[in-house]
């Protein structure tokens, strides 16, 4: 699927090499049948096409970046869920723009991209899933273990209010159709939760700070608190992240584990060659969600280490704290 978007971006050395792939405004092959003045053809980046329009007429701090995406489906890791109104997935390293780490479809503003990439890489996503970029809900996480549930008087405030509401927030909880729920991560543990019986929706970032504060447990207590979900009635998906074989910890953090009362057998190993206990996050989180009374055939766990699949999943290890995240994403769209 090929997608257009337009976007006006100042026009500085920094933009013009992010757009333009190290290009300068002259550079670049001119699209065939273009002539003076019209758009230029610059060197794809990744799976994107860039044509840049700079105004004769008009002040020249400014151009019109025109943006071709091939939007297909390795785009996106899509979930099975049971009911065909809901979508969940998680985002990729493929199709959309971006440069570097953030290469190449980064969705997330605040791990210093730049603001007109993201933008125009969640213009895409919102595409894809059929709804305007306002209904697009991320929160800004701290690892902490705080839950917040967007409802139509949320989605009614100023993007200001909107904005305060979801400082310090690592989970997501809502009703409302058309409103899609991300989190976003790059190592840690993303939960996708759908109570199928009340037509909720969660999405949840379980860095392991947030999983030795059992976030899951509290999200799901949250939903029942609001919904009256039980666990019967969800389908959980653990999505991408780092693995057992990856994750090395101190012995502090392991201990923080035991002290919470994790069955450390089922989530640790000791390496003794290094001399270092691994942890087994997925697991950690598995066991909250079985603990919640999901049955485990209700579990997806897609089995993704995004430290060893860092080429195709974004990976904090991998690549450092400045580089893209990997959105993920649940929504619950209008009955057809």
């Amino acid at each position: 699927m090929f997608v257009v978007s337009k976007k006006v971006v100042p026009l500085h050395p920094k933009t013009i090499g992010l757009w333009c792939n190290g290009n300068t405004a002259d550079s670049g092959p001119a699209f065939p049948g273009s002539s003076p003045g019209s758009p230029t053809k610059r060197n794809p980046m990744h799976a994107s096409d860039f044509f840049v329009y700079s105004h004769k007429f008009l002040r020249l701090e400014f151009i019109e970046v025109y943006i071709i995406f091939t939007m297909n489906s390795a785009s996106f890791h899509t979930y099975p869920i049971s009911d065909t109104t809901v979508t969940a997935f998680s985002t990729t390293r493929h199709g959309g723009c971006g440069d570097g780490t953030y290469a190449s479809f980064n969705c997330t503003p605040y791990t210093g991209d730049e603001p007109a990439v993201v933008r125009a890489n969640q213009d895409q996503l919102c595409q894809w899933l059929g709804i305007p970029p306002e209904r697009l809900v991320l929160p800004y996480q701290t690892h902490s273990s705080h839950v917040l549930t967007i409802d139509e008087a949320f989605m009614h405030l100023t993007a200001d209010a909107k904005h305060a509401l979801l400082q310090g927030k690592d989970a997501l909880i809502s009703n409302v159709r058309n409103i899609c729920l991300c989190v976003s991560t790059a190592d840690c543990i993303p939960i996708l939760l759908y109570d199928r019986k009340n037509q909720a929706i969660a999405a949840i970032h379980a860095g392991w700070r947030g999983t030795v504060a059992r976030i899951v447990e509290q999200t799901i207590d949250s939903m029942f608190q609001t919904y009256g979900t039980t666990g019967k009635d969800i389908e959980a998906i653990i999505g991408p992240g780092i693995s057992l074989e990856a994750f090395e910890v101190g012995i502090e953090v392991y201990e923080t584990f035991a002290q919470a009362g994790f069955h450390m057998e089922q989530i640790s190993q000791w390496h003794a060659d290094k001399g270092k206990h691994h942890i087994d996050l997925p697991a950690a989180n598995r066991q909250q969600l079985l603990a919640a009374g999901i049955p485990l055939n209700q579990i997806h766990d897609s089995g993704i280490c995004t430290y060893r699949e860092y080429r195709n999943y974004f990976s904090a290890r991998r690549l450092g704290i400045r580089s893209g995240r990997i959105l993920n994403g649940i929504i619950l769209q209008e009955n057809l």
